[in-house]
This record gives C-alpha cells, structure tokens and sequence, in this order.
C-alpha cells in the first residue's frame, strides 16, 4: 500500500491523486493520517484475502466514485456513484457495505485515538492541563467573584450524575464493540514500540488478526437484546472503565487545585459523581421490563461493584507494608482485627501469616474478606456501604495518627472516594413508567374488580423497589420517573400504588415528574406549586433538605412542535421551575433528559449547561446518557475523564454571577426574538408534520419502519400505533429515520424560517455573539446540517411521490443553511469549528457510499419488486438495507 491511501493499489495512479487530495484537504494530523492510512491498508489486505481482488477492488471503485462525487458537484459524478451502487449483485452490494462499516469503525477508532493522544501530550506540558473547561480553571474564577468560602462551598456541593439508559441508538453488536476495544489497545502497543521494531510488527499482525475478525463477525444481532442483556453491556462501561476512572478524575482536580499537597492532607475535591441507570428499571412502553427484571438488574450490578471493591481492597492493602513500629495502628484499627479474629479464626490465622506485624495491610486485607462476604450474602459481610465506609476512615485516621500522611490520603483515599461514589450498588436504579398505566391500575384496585396481570405487574415493582432498598440501601433505588406527567394527581398515584402494594411497608420514594410535551412544559410550575403540597411529598422533602428533582424531556417536546420552538420552550420551563423553587427554598434538581442525536437534546453538554436560566444549575447536572454516546464519552479513560472534568467545570460555573447575568441579561434583550422565532419555527413546522398524510409519507421516504426490524434493544419502537399517527411514535426512530435519510430533519426544521421572520442579520449576528442559548442551538444545527447532503436527500424525498413536501423540505433546508452560515461567518458550514468540520468530511463521501447502497434497497422494497419475485429477495433487500443502517450510524455517529 502506498502513504496516500488506505485501499488504493499503486498501479492505479488517477486513484492514488483522487483520494490522496481528498484526504490531504482535510487537515487531518499526521499521527492520524498515519493511523487512517495503516488501518485502511490491513482492512484492504483483509478483503483481498476474505473476498479476492474482485471484491476489493468492487469497495474501490465505489469508493472513488463517491470522493469524486462530494467533491464535483455535477449530477454526472453524482450518477456514476449511483450506477456503480446498482451494478452490484445483492451479495455484492452486502460484502461492499460490511467493508465500509468496517472502515468507520476504523476511523471513528483512529480519531478516538487521536483525542487520546492529544490529552496526553497537554497533560505533559505545563498549563495546558488547566484548560478554561476544567474543574480547576472554573474554581479559580469562582474564587474571583465569590471569594475562597463560598466558592470552596459550592465545590463541596458541586454534583454530576449521568443516568445511562438502553435506549436502541447503538447499533454496533456487543462483540464488535469488543473487537474494537482490543484494536485500540494494539494501537496503543504499536504507538509505543519502537518504529519498525518486532514488537511493531508484532501489534501490526495482531491488528491484522483482529480486523479479520472484525469482518467476519456478523454486524447485524441475530435477535433483539434483553434487558438483561442490555443491563450486561452497560456494565461493560464500569468495569472496563468507569469504576476505576471516576476516582482517578477527583485526584487529578485535587492535584490542580492543590499540587505538591495534594495527596497528604485531606482532599477539598468531594465524591460528586453519583451514575444512575434506567437499565433494567424503564418499562414505559417495554413490557419485558419486569419487577423481576429490575431485581435481577440491581443484583448484577451489586455483584460487579463489589468485585470491583474487593479486588481494589486488596490490590491496595497488598502495597501496604507498614510495620507496626513505624506505623502503630490506632486502638480502633486493633479493635477491627480482634473482632475479626473472634468472628473467623481461621480467615484471621491465614491473613496474619501473610502480613506479619503489617496491621494496616491486615486490616485492608480483612475489609476485602468481608466484602466478598457481603457479595456472597454470608453473615460476616457488610450490611451497609456506610460500615465499610466507616472502616475504611479508621484506617485513614489510624495512618494518619501515625504520620503516614500519604498513605492516609494516598490510596485508601482513592477506596473512600470509590465506595461514596458507588456504594454497595453501583448504579443507582430509577423506575420509570407511564402515568396512565398508573391511572389505569389504580382505578382497578378502587374499583375492588379482578386485577389484571398488567396491575399485578405494577404493584410488584414497589415490592421489588421495597427489596432492593433492603437489601443495598436507598441509594440503590428509589427514584420513580413518571413519563407523561400531566396532573399532580399523577404523581399522587405513584405513593397510592405503593401503599396498595405494601401498606406501611411502602418503599421510600422520591417520585420524579417527567414533562415533555410543549403544553406539560408549560403547565409543569403549577403542577409542581400543588404536588409539594401533598403529604407525601412534604414528608420525603422534610427527610432530605426540601430536595425535589423535576426531569424534562428534549426528545417528546421536539416532535411535538419542532426543535426550535422546544429548544425556547424548555429554557422557560427551566426558569420559571427555577425561580419557583428559589422563592419556596426548595433545592431543585433539574434532570434532562437528553439523546445522543441533536434532534433529542445533544450536542456538547458543557456548552448547553453553560446556556441554561440562572438558579437552573445550582451545581447539580443530571442528564441521560444512551446508546452510542455511552461508549463514546465513557468507553475510553482518557476521554472519560476529560468529559467528566468538562462537564462538571460548566456545572461548577453556570452559577457563577458573571455566567448568570450574561445569561438572563441576553434572555431579556432577546425576548423578543425569541417570541418571533417561536411563532414561526412552530407554524412552519406544523405545516409540515400536520399536513395530510404525513405521517405514510415519512415512514416511505425514511427506513422508519425497516429501523424496528433492528435489533437494537429491548424496547419497541412504537408504544403501538400504526404509522397513519406519529403521536405514539417514540422519538428515537423519529430522529434515526430522518438521520439514515440524510436530512437530519429532527434537528434544524424550522430554524430558517425562524431566523428569517427576525430579519435583521446584524442583530441576529450580535445575538449569537451574546445569547448563549441561542449560540448553542446554532452551533448544534451546524453540525447537523454539516451531517446531511441534499443530493441524497432529493433521492429519499423522491420515494414519497409528495413534491409538494419534498419541496418544503428542502427549501427549509437551504433557509437555514444560508442563515446559519450567515451567523457564524466564512462560507461553509463549520469554519469556526475546523476539527468538527474535519471529521464530518472525513467521513461524508464514505457515508454517501452506504446511502446509495441503502436507497437502492429502499427503493426495491418501495417499488415492490423485491415481493414480487417472492420473499427470499425480499428478506436480501431487507438484510441489505438493514446492513447500510448500520454502517451508516458508525459514519454519522450521534444518531439516536
């Protein structure tokens, strides 16, 4: 292979210029290029010896064929990319389109990389780690404007709390995912040998191996996971990561905050990741959510955080070889050991013949012991994370007394900081449920009739919540999210169930409203003025500090009445709750529940914290987290951390004064541009979603119904309607249709007409520029928009025979183009972000080669032919189609 490709062969010169060009205008880094270049050419080596020279040159010709179409914008090198597409047998037309799957795997992969390498290289060059996004850096401006007491204050209270979910976005197969994690190892051991040296080779052959299997491994899932599949995946996440990650995240800021004393005296950073999970607890919609599920969800993940605390007790006791005369341990340490010693003798002889005279080591040694007990359910383990917490001081305070300061605060710290963080459950399990299923329950049980096996169903959840809480604390679960909340009575409902269910015996409950649709966001500060009303809830508030955690949903709100007018209705929820809360002194948690994809809320989450009302933030973030984003913001430590640190630094200092003020001082000078934008984004969005026969429309001209035969998750993908309605779609495939079909209509509909009705460019330009809300939302639709391509979309948009909402389509689609590109300067869709703008031309004329492979499936199967000729070809454009799906979310990468 030769440097300027990844495929190409060098005989084919025109090829090696084409490609080489493309690749070089994109200003990718060298280290990345290289990266680019050596994978490609063992994927290409991997195709030649699994497919022949026919094949590999069949993914070549495809290949070409697309970069010259992105880059000549004449319907001629457009139609030969296409016809190239047609020419292909189904089997063909299968292989080529594993091949490109493959290769974003191997970009995304070589990008991920990259990052990592560049946090690195800062990390070792002094300043560059105390970035302006870093919990440091934002500390130190609070100090400025708050001084040291207060901004120390609201450090000790600063909280971050992701809460994963198993929403169907990711559509890469466990085992790839697997594969690609071990490529990126090799690629770390290739990074680090010496060049052209036998362990270079050595990780060259490995990674060739490995890509092998990476083609071989089928890409689609046999059959749709189960929860408790999907419980196991997540748990990948902690194990592999996040678990020892979170902890090294607190050292680092302490290290920044407090150099060479950091590490011997108490830390001032506190344990402020808490992480929930939806996994195994959300059956709204998802009837095999089980109460059984949900028990079996928090077993697991008790079992993997106290695997995790074993192993870690005893990796750390084991270095802890202090001997009794340097190191005296305190009368409440030997009281430990001779408890012990009474409880189990025989435990007790064999750990003191490993650590003889070391009684700190012994001690640790001993917690690890116990903890495994308590993994086992045996009487001598812990009843409550708080016990071992409580050890785990002792010995701190023992070393401590003792003068081994840096033991003390070294790594016994890192197990407190791990058992806070994690206690005895790992994740803290919310439920989540319908609130008319409620209604429908509870007018069963008041009605004295025979229950329903769906209400017994419903009242078993609050025995299994009653037993989880039992048995790991009431951190483990507790936390009750009512979808559709419409009423106060709603909420209500959530303790009247409980109480039917177990009488006094009702599990503690913190029952969570979830507003999402435009009229329940707008209606949520009077439903919540009424519910702080009712006894249970001033009960639970009165237990907790006058706590209340209010959730909103990005997603519902959006189909409901387009991006822009909820984007706008969201924010005034947010201040009206907030303001509410301030003035009842409640303290308020605001939990957003945000997608992966722009049209569901994504997007940088510190740019958008950054941007909500003043009191909103309070120093406590709590968001969903789902399907591809999870593994892209946790799989990798470095990243990780990086992105905790970030996300916390904005949730540190959208509180500050200086972010307030400019905040609601710009949501003041632009309420009237907001009221403009609002009124027209929503009627040019209804003109669209509500007109005649819309909703067949857009499941003909999108994969929307092909996506459900994906074996993504566990949940359907309607709550059961047909697609004559799109009320009961869920908003996922609302969004993945419009992103496989390239418009990415979900994100950005209806902002051009918005900005078009305001007007007047320089005071929009001035607006962006200040308005932190509305920078965001632009700064979003840019890379949406970046993410489309209006050539193909014209081929989708064709299926449908509805010129007139093809058109509207894509005239929204160029208003908004021109406007944005207005606003944010230069003549192209993200000038002012080059290495986002990078990595979405990187990937785009690849991308262009699986939609032209999956409009030539969706048109067999819309035209009809593929029924014709009977359901085996059927079933091939179905496996075709369902092929490119895939590949296509690896390209574009926040699909869902």
């Amino acid at each position: 292979m030769t440097p300027e490709s990844a495929f190409i062969e060098p005989t084919n010169t025109e090829a090696i210029r084409v490609i080489g060009r493309f690749e070089a205008g994109q200003g990718i880094p060298d280290a990345m290029r290289s990266d680019v270049r050596m994978l490609g050419a063992l994927l290409g080596q991997v195709l030649r010896e699994a497919g022949g020279d026919d094949l590999f040159d069949d993914v070549e010709r495809l290949r070409l064929a697309t970069i010259q179409a992105y880059e000549d914008a004449t319907s001629d090198a457009f139609a030969r990319a296409t016809a190239i597409a047609e020419s292909f047998t189904i089997a063909r037309a299968d292989e080529v389109a594993r091949a490109f799957t493959c290769y974003f795997h191997l970009v995304n992969l070589a990008e991920e990389h990259q990052r990592v390498r560049v946090l690195r290289e800062r990390a070792g060059q002094p300043g560059r780690e105390d970035a302006a996004d870093t919990v440091a850096s934002a500390y130190a401006r609070l100090r400025g404007e708050v001084g040291d007491d207060e901004a120390l204050r609201r450090l000790r209270g600063l909280r971050f709390h992701p809460v994963f979910t198993a929403h169907p976005t990711e559509a890469r197969r466990r085992a790839v995912s697997s594969s690609i994690r071990r490529l990126s190892d090799l690629l770390t051991q290739h990074d680090l040998a010496s060049a052209e040296g036998a362990e270079q080779r050595r990780a060259r052959r490995r990674m060739l191996e490995e890509i092998d299997t990476l083609w071989r491994t089928a890409p689609l899932r046999a059959e749709k996971p189960s929860p408790t599949d999907e419980v196991r995946t997540v748990m990948g996440i902690f194990d592999e990561t996040l678990f020892t990650t979170v902890p090294h995240v607190y050292r680092r800021i302490d290290d920044a905050l407090r150099g060479e004393e950091s590490g011997a005296s108490a830390p001032v950073v506190p344990a402020f990741v808490r992480v929930g999970s939806w996994v195994g607890g959300d059956r709204d919609g998802n009837p095999f959510v089980t109460a059984a599920v949900t028990r079996e969800a928090s077993q697991i993940a008790a079992d993997h955080v106290l695997r995790g605390l074993e192993r870690a007790l005893d990796r750390i006791g084991r270095t802890l070889t202090l001997d009794a005369d340097s190191t005296p341990p305190s009368a409440e340490v030997r009281a430990l050991w001779e408890a012990f010693a009474t409880s189990d003798p025989h435990a007790a002889s064999e750990l003191a013949t490993r650590s003889p005279d070391e009684p700190h080591r012994r001690v640790l040694l001993l917690l690890s012991h116990r903890v495994a007990a308590t993994r086992r359910g045996d009487e001598q383990g812990y009843a409550r994370p708080e016990d071992l917490l409580a050890d785990l001081r002792a010995v701190q305070e023992s070393l401590l007394a003792a003068g081994a300061r840096r033991h003390a605060f070294g790594g016994v710290q890192h197990l407190i900081w791990q058992v806070e963080t994690y206690g005895f459950h790992l994740t803290e399990l919310e439920v989540r449920q319908h609130s008319q299923v409620h209604a429908k329950a509870l007018a069963e049980l008041e009605a004295g009739a025979p229950l329903s096996a769906q209400t017994e169903e419903v009242l078993e959840v609050f025995r299994a919540v009653a037993d989880i809480q039992r048995d790991r604390g009431l951190r483990a679960a507790g936390r009750y999210v009512v979808s559709f909340t419409q009423s106060a009575t709603d909420l209500a409902n959530v303790h009247a169930l409980a109480r039917h269910a177990l009488g006094d015996d009702a599990p503690v409950l913190d029952v969570v409203p979830l507003f999402e649709t435009f009229a329940d966001l707008q209606a949520a500060p009077g439903i919540l003025a009424e519910v702080v009303t009712f006894p249970e809830f001033r009960a639970r508030m009165a237990e907790t500090g006058n706590r209340l955690e209010v959730m909103l949903g990005y997603s519902d709100s959006s189909k409901d009445v387009g991006p822009v007018a909820a984007n706008l209705a969201l924010y005034e929820a947010q201040e009206k709750i907030a303001l509410w809360a301030k003035d009842a002194g409640i303290e308020l948690t605001l939990f957003h529940g945000r997608g992966g994809a722009l049209g569901r809320g994504g997007g940088p989450a510190n740019s958008a914290i950054l941007a909500q009302p003043p009191h909103s933030v309070d120093g406590r973030f709590k968001l969903t987290e789902q399907g591809e984003v999870i593994f892209a913001r946790y799989g990798e430590p470095a990243i990780a951390m990086r992105h905790i640190d970030q996300v916390a630094a904005a949730t540190l200092l959208a509180s500050s004064p200086t972010v307030e003020e400019r905040t609601s001082s710009a949501a003041r000078r632009y309420a009237e541009v907001a009221a403009v934008m609002d009124r027209a984004s929503r009627d040019r969005f209804f003109s669209l979603v509500k007109a005649e026969g819309f909703a067949p429309w857009f499941a003909t001209v999108t994969p929307m119904e092909e996506i459900g035969l994906l074996a993504l998750g566990s949940r359907p993908a309607r709550r059961g309607l047909s697609v004559e309605s799109l009320e009961d779609l869920r908003a996922i495939p609302w969004v993945f249709a419009w992103t496989q079909a390239r418009i990415n209509l979900a994100g950005w509909f209806g902002l051009g007409t918005a900005l078009d009705a305001v007007g007047d460019e320089a005071l929009l330009i001035e607006a962006y520029r200040e308005w932190p809300l509305l920078r965001t939302m632009i700064d979003n639709v840019a890379m949406s928009l970046a993410k489309t391509d209006e050539r193909i979309a014209r081929e989708y948009l064709a299926l449908g025979d509805r010129d007139d909402l093809a058109a509207l389509v894509l005239d929204e689609l160029a208003l908004t183009r021109e406007w944005v590109v207005r606003l944010t300067g230069g003549e192209g869709l993200l000038e002012n972000k080059p290495v986002l703008q990078r990595a979405v031309q990187l990937r785009s004329p690849y991308v262009d080669a699986l939609s032209l492979l999956q409009l030539r499936a969706l048109r067999a199967l819309r035209a009809g032919d593929a029924q014709a000729t009977g359901s085996g070809a059927d079933a091939e454009q179905q496996r075709l189609l369902l092929l490119s799906v895939s590949g296509v979310a690896a390209g574009l990468q926040n699909t869902g």
